[in-house]
């Protein structure tokens, strides 16, 4: 009888352990859902070398950023990308999916002020990271509806996101908006779907450092 036994003991480990996977895949898949909900504080970054104001727009003083991860691969057009070759300018990164209802209220807000800052000469660059979203043409088409002229990322398995290293503002739901200084490093960051005014809020005081 004991033989009989332990093999089912053997099965039950191995249930055990598909099952602690697949609850940490739930995790993961739960971090990059659709969220208006702010995980500021001190969530992303164990250091709390940074500040949440109101709106939940988390900032870092300029002595204390640190260097964002390498994001590169095939946009959403099917042409390649590597935002490293951006320093120089200020980054704006904005992860969205064309099934996020949050993505859709903010998306013409990116449009507008991407134009904005292209038609007065401002060293700014607005890289979009699309994630989660099954099809090309459902992103393309997400950005030809709301006239978003650069260049997004294909990302559909969220693994751009998981390069942001623990420590940082890093993306932690959909949409999150990203902003890096002039010289590459994590300078600003919402978790929020946000307007123009709060766009600008982040990407301005970077265009004035020297």
């Amino acid at each position: 009888m004991s033989l009989s036994r332990a093999p089912r003991r053997r099965r039950s480990t191995s249930g055990r352990a598909t099952l602690l996977t697949a609850v940490t895949a739930a995790g993961v898949l739960a971090l990059a859902s659709c969220s208006s909900s702010d995980g500021g504080g001190s969530s992303g970054n164990s250091g709390g070398n940074y500040v949440t104001g109101k709106g939940g727009i988390s900032t870092v003083e300029r002595g204390e950023r640190r260097e964002a991860p390498k994001l590169d691969g095939e946009t959403v057009d099917g042409q390649t990308l590597d935002t490293t070759t951006l320093k120089g300018k200020v980054v704006v990164l904005n992860v969205w999916g064309s099934w996020c209802p949050p993505c859709r209220g903010e998306a013409p807000y990116f449009a507008q002020v991407s134009k904005e800052l292209a038609d007065a000469g401002k060293d700014v660059a607005f890289v979009g990271i699309n994630t989660r979203d099954n099809s090309r043409q459902n992103a393309g088409a997400f950005e030809e509806s709301y006239g978003i002229t650069y260049p997004s990322l294909y990302d559909p398995d969220g693994k751009l996101m998981l390069r942001f290293p623990k420590g940082t503002l890093n993306p932690q739901a959909i949409p999150s908006t990203i902003v890096l200084d002039k010289e590459g490093r994590i300078a600003a960051r919402t978790l929020v779907a946000i307007n123009d005014v709060q766009l600008r809020s982040m990407i301005d005081p970077l265009l004035a450092e020297q």
